[in-house]
Order: C-alpha cells, then sequence, then structure tokens
C-alpha cells in the first residue's frame, strides 16, 4: 500500500506526473514519476535541515517513486553527506564482492565507479548480481562534469511490466553469474573481497552461496545462482533485478570480445551469466532487455552539491560519459537479500 505523497508534499517540491514543464530532467518516458524534487527552501540550506523537516515525505516518497532529488542544499564537506544518509537509521554498508573498481572515502562513503570518463556504465541496480545488497542508495554530486556525467536512472517496476513476457518468465527462473578474477583483465579478487587471505575470502563464498575455484596461476573462479527478477519486501511489487546485460559478453565492443574469447575461451572470460540451466542466454535476447532500459531511462544534470536518495530495488542507475573533472560520492545502507530461500 502506498503513502499518498502528494497529500504531504511541501511547498518546495515536485512530484511527478504533474502538468509543470521539467526542464530539469532531458529524458523520461511518459508519466515518469523518477525523481520526485525537493528545492531547499533558500540558497544555502542546511542540508540536514531537509532530512530534520522532510524526513518522513523523503521516506515517503522514495517508497513510492523510487527516488528523491534534494537540490540546492550546502553540502560544503563529504562528511556532511554521510551523515544525512546515516541519519536514516541504518548503518553505512562497505563495498563488498564488489564487481566495480571504486575507493573509499570515508567509513561508509565511497567514490563512483572508476571506469574511464569516456566509457558508459548501462542501467543496473547495485549489486544485483549477488543474493545480498543494499535497499537504500545515496549518491552526492560534488563536482559535476563540464559535459555528460549524469546518473541516469529508470524504475525497475517499469521496466519489468514492459519487458517482454518470454524475457520475463526466462529470467524468473534465475541466472549463474561465472567471474574470473584476473588483474589483467577485470578486478582482482584481492580488490573483491578486500582481502588476500583465502580463508577470509572461501568464508564469505560459503556463507553467501558462492561456488569458488582456485586455479593454478593464484587467481580465482566463481560462481553462483541468483535472481533474475524480484518482489520487492515491502511493496510487493515485482522489479526487474540483475545484470544479466552487464555481465553477458554482448556488452563487450565486439573486437574486445572476439579478441579475448580467442585469447582466453569463453569459460575464461572475466565475467558471463547464464541462465540458471547454464544455457548461454542469446545475444539478441540481452539487445531486448537493453532496449526496454532504454525505453524507461530517465536523464537530469547534476548540479554540485545534488543529493540523490534511491531504492535500489525500485530504481536502477547508470554513468553517462563526460568530459572534464567529475566526482561523485556513494553511500549505501539496509542490507537484504534472498540467501534465506536457499
Amino acid at each position: 500500500m502506498h503513502t499518498d505523497i502528494a497529500s504531504a508534499l511541501p511547498p518546495q517540491a515536485t512530484a511527478f506526473p504533474a502538468d509543470l514543464a521539467t526542464p530539469w530532467r532531458s529524458k523520461a518516458p511518459p508519466a515518469s514519476a523518477l525523481p520526485a524534487l525537493l528545492q531547499a527552501e533558500s540558497p544555502g540550506q542546511p542540508l540536514q535541515q531537509a532530512f530534520e523537516r522532510q524526513r518522513d515525505w523523503i521516506d515517503a516518497t522514495v517508497q513510492q517513486v523510487g527516488g528523491v532529488l534534494l537540490r540546492g542544499y550546502a553540502v560544503p564537506e563529504v562528511a556532511v553527506f554521510r551523515a544525512f544518509a546515516a541519519a536514516f537509521g541504518h548503518a553505512l554498508l562497505s563495498y563488498e564482492f564488489a564487481s566495480t573498481p571504486r575507493s573509499n572515502v570515508s567509513s561508509g562513503v565511497y567514490t563512483s565507479t572508476e571506469y574511464p570518463a569516456h566509457q558508459h556504465i548501462p542501467l543496473h541496480n547495485e549489486q544485483a548480481y549477488t543474493r545480498e545488497w543494499p535497499m537504500k542508495i545515496w549518491f552526492h554530486c560534488v563536482t559535476a562534469a563540464q559535459a555528460g556525467g549524469e546518473t541516469p536512472i529508470a524504475d525497475s517496476r517499469a521496466i519489468y511490466r514492459r519487458m517482454p513476457a518470454a524475457i520475463r518468465e526466462r529470467f524468473a527462473a534465475g541466472l549463474v553469474y561465472v567471474r574470473n578474477y584476473d588483474s589483467d583483465f577485470d578486478v582482482p579478487w584481492q580488490q573483491v573481497f578486500n582481502t588476500d587471505d583465502r580463508a577470509q575470502v572461501e568464508a564469505f563464498c560459503r556463507r553467501a552461496g558462492v561456488q569458488w575455484e582456485w586455479k593454478a596461476d593464484g587467481s580465482m573462479r566463481t560462481i553462483q545462482r541468483c535472481q533474475g527478477v524480484e518482489r520487492h519486501p515491502r511493496s510487493g511489487e515485482m522489479v526487474w533485478f540483475n545484470q544479466a546485460h552487464l555481465f553477458h559478453p554482448s556488452n563487450l565492443q565486439a573486437d574486445v570480445r572476439e579478441s579475448l574469447e580467442d585469447m582466453l575461451g569463453v569459460d575464461n572470460l572475466p565475467r558471463n551469466v547464464l541462465f540458471a540451466d547454464g544455457s548461454p542466454i542469446p545475444d539478441s535476447m540481452l539487445e531486448e532487455v537493453r532496449a526496454v532500459l532504454d525505453q524507461e531511462t530517465v536523464i537530469f544534470p547534476w548540479e554540485a552539491g545534488d543529493v540523490l536518495m534511491l531504492d535500489n530495488m525500485l530504481a536502477a542507475h547508470a554513468r553517462t560519459p563526460f568530459e572534464g573533472p567529475r566526482k561523485v560520492v556513494v553511500a549505501m545502507a539496509e542490507p537484504h537479500g534472498n540467501l534465506h530461500q536457499g
């Protein structure tokens, strides 16, 4: 059951859909509700006041719409952002079982994915390639890029509804993620697990339901069966919740894919994803998935000081290529998962 956010709308907030111009959004599907915008009452208003005065509205809106963008508030240092995220009542999480390189900025706050500026990072829900993930994720724009560098978002419920039924049904049976950790081609296992102690890695894998294999050259392979779709624990709504389109070889440039497959063989690609029965996912199916993701994408330009709060199951996020300096930091909280389902 949803809260009626309009009935408790702060005067400086904008909830969509609405009969208002939205020049701050450069792309969005018809009737998109993402993100609700909460403007500071006055320039330089402390971010903490947004929490103190509008916490209930923010919580209700994130649960209904999927995300809130707070704009115009004073965030003089990352510590203020960290305190804002932590104030929602859950300890900030460390970035475990990573799939991309990040750096720790302060306790519980990380840089966004450190891929080269020219690369696009497709839409995804954080850690949807595992069976444990954060329910809440916050982004803070410290420095907006000169061009590009947006963090596109999309409603995971709308993606699920728009996805062709045959694909939904196939993915509902689950997926198998295969990762080969090699510092020459991807993130090494020591960085993924934040340790060089094999016993600690094995203990994590055992607890998380991950199969592992140590290779003769000191590298590692993991295999984990995960969800392709999920049910939100509070709303009961079904969401598209996986990273198949990122892990699948079709995500690589054609020449890079051909080179890696020739050099390593399909079984030793840095990452791959299969259907639950171990059969390959056709490239054409992932093309359909990416088309749906594109149709549901919402894009808005960052402004320095912006804070975006998302329900990580209701809203996916991405990153566009950019020019010039860009700094966006991330915090995550409220762990959830399906390991209890066996």
